[in-house]
């Protein structure tokens, strides 16, 4: 079974294309499912409506298709749940100009 470690590791690779910071540092993966056929991907967007959703979700699936051979990936835009600079990492508040 894929570990939860290399699915992160993948999901770096995918590149918020609007602020250039990779999704994971950015704070955006709500939750990782991994079964034994597929990889479930829960993510937030920066703001509500963002129309590059679909774009994150397109470099979602085939990043870690690319990365685990596994044809069943299936990412999930959290509408509701809002996303806040809180989550990112420290190195991606710094690359933004945020407070460290």
């Amino acid at each position: 079974m894929i570990e939860r470690t290399a699915v992160i590791e993948s999901l770096i690779k995918v590149i918020d294309p609007e602020l250039m910071i990779n999704i994971v540092d950015l704070g955006l993966i709500e939750g990782i499912r991994i079964q034994e056929d597929r990889i479930e991907v829960d993510f937030l967007v920066t703001y509500p409506g963002c129309p590059l959703a679909p774009e994150i979700e397109r470099n979602i699936v085939n990043t870690l298709k690319e990365d685990t051979g596994l044809e069943k990936i299936w990412p999930t835009v959290l509408w509701s749940k809002p996303w806040d600079p809180s989550r990112m990492t420290e190195e991606a508040r710094f690359a933004m100009g945020y407070p460290v």
